[in-house]
C-alpha cells in the first residue's frame, strides 16, 4: 500500500499547549510540511513573535531566533541580509505584526525585503487575556471592549494587507483561512508559494491567516470555525490582493 501521509520530519511530535480549536496547531503542521516539500529545513530561519506562538520553536524541529515582541520583520531583516543564503521567514499575530509592531511592518514591507511572513489574524489577543486588538471586528466584544468595539471610540478594524498592498515594494500578499479542509489546503498553497518567491529572490511576501480563537471568542471550536466563514470573512475577504 502506498504511504500517503507521514509525521512532517520539520514538526516535533510534542504535546500542543495551544487551545482546542486553535488554528496555530494547524498552521505549525502546514508550515512544516511545506519546508519538507521544497526540502528547505536545513536553510530555514525562523522567527517566533510575541503572543500565543512565543514558543513557536518548541513545536519546529529546524532553526529559529526569538524576537522581541513586535520586532519580528527588524530581527528577519538582519537575518536575511546577513545570512542571504538562508530562508528566512517570520510567525506573527495580531498584535505582535499589527500593534506594536506596525513600524516594522510597514518598513520591512516598503524597503522589499526578500523574506515571508506569516501573518496570524484571530481578531483578538489571545496570549494576555482577550482585549480588543487592531483586528477585531465593529461590534465584537473583547475584555476591552465588553460592549462591543465601537469604531467612535476604537477606530475601526485595521486592514493591514489591504494597506501592505499598496506599496510598490511588496510583491505578494494572499488572505486565507483555516476553518474547514478546502481552505486549509488553500493556506498550505499560499504558504508555499510565499516561500518559493524568497527562494526565487522575488521579494516581500506576506500570507494573512484568519485563524479561530475559541477561548477569548467564548465559543465552542466548531463555532468558532463557522464564526471565521460567516463574520471574519465579510471584513477580511479572502483572495489575492496582490
Amino acid at each position: 500500500m502506498d504511504k500517503i501521509y507521514s509525521h512532517p520530519k520539520s514538526l516535533r511530535n510534542v504535546s500542543t499547549h495551544y487551545c482546542a480549536g486553535c488554528g496555530h496547531s494547524m498552521l505549525h503542521k502546514l508550515v512544516a510540511q511545506v519546508i519538507d516539500e521544497l526540502d528547505i529545513r536545513e536553510k530555514i530561519i525562523a522567527v517566533a513573535p510575541v503572543g500565543c506562538a512565543v514558543v513557536a520553536y518548541d513545536y519546529w524541529d529546524f532553526d529559529c531566533s526569538e524576537s522581541a515582541h513586535g520586532r519580528a520583520m527588524a530581527v528577519a531583516t538582519a537575518i536575511k541580509r546577513l545570512r542571504p543564503e538562508n530562508i528566512v521567514f517570520t510567525y506573527q499575530g495580531d498584535g505582535d505584526l499589527a500593534a506594536i509592531g506596525t513600524a516594522e511592518t510597514l518598513h520591512a514591507a516598503n524597503r522589499g525585503e526578500n523574506i515571508t511572513v506569516i501573518f496570524v489574524n484571530n481578531a483578538i489577543y489571545g496570549m494576555t487575556g482577550g482585549q480588543m486588538a487592531p483586528t477585531t471586528l465593529t461590534g465584537q466584544k473583547t475584555a476591552t471592549t465588553i460592549n462591543g468595539r465601537d469604531p467612535q471610540s476604537e477606530g475601526y478594524p485595521l486592514k493591514i494587507s489591504e494597506i501592505l498592498a499598496t506599496l510598490k515594494a511588496v510583491k505578494y500578499v494572499e488572505r486565507v483561512a483555516v476553518h474547514d479542509a478546502a481552505h486549509i489546503i488553500k493556506t498550505k498553497s499560499a504558504i508555499k508559494e510565499a516561500f518559493l518567491n524568497q527562494i526565487n529572490g522575488v521579494g516581500f511576501s506576506l500570507v494573512e491567516v484568519l485563524s479561530p480563537c475559541p477561548t477569548y471568542w467564548g465559543m465552542p471550536p466548531v463555532k468558532a470555525a463557522a464564526w471565521v466563514k460567516d463574520e471574519m470573512t465579510k471584513e477580511f475577504p479572502l483572495g489575492r490582493l496582490k
